[in-house]
């Protein structure tokens, strides 16, 4: 363990790094290299799926509408709150020395709770986005204007700022005195806190206030506009129209209940489950719902798929007639 003395502390020392244990497999394990490559494959592909999202998005102009900026911006939120979190963990996987820096350990327990927290927000933005878009179609060019998406976008940004930037700032006070050891793949604020050794029982508190308040207020605003939009399909007399708007938002449904249902069970209901079962819906919330979000979007978004299918037909083409 890599320490310091410091004054400030009398006879304790200041902790510089931490060493985190993350998924428990010995060193000599194949079980290392097989996790490496899955995880690294994972990388990749949330990566590729999230920036093909933004690509197609961005180049077609069908794609320019209220409803794919939000899912532009979500995929942006993905690539980087997976970016936070994955490297350092492929890292970790092949070293024999899974240590991390404390200052690298806060901005990436800092970035991870703010991407989360924007993403979150979003979550609820796009789910009123699909009440107004079902319930008040005739209004909703008005509504759903350009500036108004605009504003709901910064609303996501800076309301995560405010949420996650003062807890934040607490727990980079804290002082860490030994020991270092962290049994987590990342830098959560849970197992940060249990080896602190100030006192965290107010700051724990806090955190809990702030999840509980996140959480629940995003996944009211959600159950809320979806009841309303239930209400609406079941009253149309076009079963295709009806049929179409329950497939635009079941994929945003599904995602909200991978991300709402993971975080939830870590963050605010209180319970004593095993380290191991945190780790394994902590790799759910981290790896695979950003690796699942694209897939979800596209697979069940019949225009989305037929402009992929456009875009990657004539780029297949062109070589082709040229030669």
């Amino acid at each position: 363990m890599e320490i310091t003395s410091d004054l400030r502390f009398g006879n304790k020392s200041r902790v510089t790094e931490f060493i985190l244990l993350g998924f428990g497999f010995p060193a000599s394990s194949e079980l290392q290299m097989l996790s490496f490559i899955v995880l690294f494959l994972m990388y990749v592909l949330t990566l590729t799926g999230n920036t093909l999202i933004i690509a197609l998005i961005y180049i077609d102009s069908h794609l320019h509408t209220p409803m794919y900026f939000f899912l532009s911006n979500l995929s942006f939120m993905e690539i980087g709150f997976v970016t936070c979190i994955v490297p350092r963990m492929l890292l970790g996987t092949l070293s024999e020395r899974k240590s991390i820096p404390i200052a690298a350990c806060f901005a990436q327990a800092y970035f991870y709770y703010f991407l989360g927290a924007a993403e979150f927000i979003l979550l609820a933005v796009m789910s009123c986005d699909r009440y107004v878009a079902i319930c008040r179609p005739l209004h909703y060019e008005t509504i759903m204007s350009g500036r108004v998406c605009l504003w709901l976008i910064l609303i996501c940004w800076g309301g995560s700022l405010l949420l996650i930037t003062f807890p934040a700032i607490f727990i980079m006070q804290l002082s860490f005195c030994g020991p270092n050891i962290m049994d987590h793949f990342f830098c959560d604020t849970a197992p940060l806190m249990e080896i602190a050794c100030s006192d965290t029982q107010t700051l724990k508190l806090v955190i809990f206030i702030l999840s509980t308040f996140l959480f629940l207020s995003s996944l009211f605003i959600t159950l809320f506009s979806y009841l309303c939009i239930i209400s609406t399909i079941l009253r149309m007399p076009s079963t295709g129209r009806s049929q179409k708007a329950f497939s635009t938002c079941a994929s945003h449904l599904t995602v909200v209940i991978l991300s709402c249902g993971s975080c939830i069970f870590m963050y605010v209901i209180p319970h004593n489950n095993s380290i191991g079962l945190n780790k394994m819906v902590a790799v759910l919330n981290t790896v695979v719902t950003p690796l699942l979000n694209p897939f979800i979007y596209t697979l069940r978004n019949e225009k989305v798929k037929q402009i992929m299918k456009d875009t990657f037909g004539n780029t297949l083409r062109c070589p082709t007639q040229k030669t």
